[in-house]
């Protein structure tokens, strides 16, 4: 990446219709601070190569550089996505100068990205998960948080799934969790043996930590439902502190629980069931699979699952 310009050698024409615009972002159209920085973040790089290549006023800007633009990026090192980026941010300046005549076309407007390869998702070694999940915690923080990640990696839960999990949707003696995921689309899953033994060792301290009436199935040290920021950092924490070879992070687990069951089973429909994947170019070759069928599909393929659920005796 190249080395942030001085602010005092960028021309005040290039400069103050950035700051209009991400004045505008913020009073007008309400985006966050954060939002509002990454657009500044991202004009102000263009407008420094602009300002090196002797541009002074937006008008200037035609087609063929913002082509150049995007390929100075690409060198740069940036990946495809990152460049969709700072081109979403150059066509939406382009279209609040146009509301502001100070130009009279958009330049971005048919400009493409390049396409960047898909990148595998990371999964985790299972002897290693294993090692790392059986670790004793030592307080009821820890006791919660292994009983967090061992649900993550039991049933592939995502991290919003996990941070909105109450205790009404936990059925202990069906060894079954109801999640809302993506598009509020509700889907019940099988819990491992491990997760479910993790669960009665979090429910036996949980009342220490939770506030009477507490719905959150997790909850932080005040006794307020644990944000994901929160699980995030205590599953990295708790990666450095036993050891990791790479850093935990939940999509991680997902993953890893996605291809841990995959490759023990082979049966992909399955497997993409129990993740609730929504995309219709995925979903259209799948057939309905019934409940049963997915946690006989899990209980013989997770690393971590109860064996036998069909064959053991009922203990109500």
């Amino acid at each position: 990446m190249s080395a942030q310009r001085d602010p005092s050698a960028r021309p005040d024409t290039l400069v103050r219709p950035v700051e209009a615009f991400v004045e505008h972002l913020s009073s007008e159209t309400r985006h966050s601070p954060r939002t509002c920085d990454n657009y500044r973040r991202d004009l102000i790089r263009l407008t420094d190569w602009l300002s090196a290549s002797g541009v002074q006023e937006w008008q200037q800007l035609l087609s063929h550089d913002v082509r150049r633009y995007v390929a100075e990026l690409s060198r740069q090192g940036l990946n495809g996505r990152s460049i969709a980026r700072h081109l979403s941010a150059t066509r939406r300046f382009f279209d609040f100068l146009l509301r502001e005549r100070l130009v009279t076309d958009n330049p971005a407007l048919d400009i493409r990205a390049p396409k960047s390869g898909r990148r595998l998702p990371r999964v985790a070694d299972v002897d290693q998960l294993s090692q790392l999940l059986d670790a004793s915690p030592e307080d009821p923080l820890e006791v919660r948080d292994v009983c967090m990640f061992e649900l993550m990696y039991s049933s592939g839960l995502r991290l919003a799934e996990l941070a909105g999990l109450d205790l009404a949707a936990v059925d202990m003696r069906g060894a079954e969790v109801r999640v809302l995921g993506k598009g509020n689309k509700e889907r019940i899953l099988p819990i491992g043996t491990k997760a479910l033994e993790a669960l009665e060792r979090w429910l036996g301290v949980r009342s220490s930590l939770a506030g009477e009436g507490q719905p959150a199935m997790f909850v932080s040290r005040r006794g307020d439902r644990l944000s994901r920021r929160s699980i995030q950092a205590r599953l990295a924490r708790w990666g450095l502190v036993k050891g990791a070879d790479q850093k935990l992070h939940p999509h991680l687990l997902r993953h890893s629980f996605a291809s841990h069951v995959l490759e023990s089973s082979g049966d992909l429909r399955a497997v993409q069931e129990l993740l609730g994947h929504a995309d219709i170019a995925t979903t259209q070759v799948y057939t309905h699979l019934d409940f049963q069928h997915l946690a006989r599909v899990y209980d013989q393929s997770h690393p971590r699952a109860r064996r036998n659920r069909y064959d053991e005796p009922d203990q109500s």
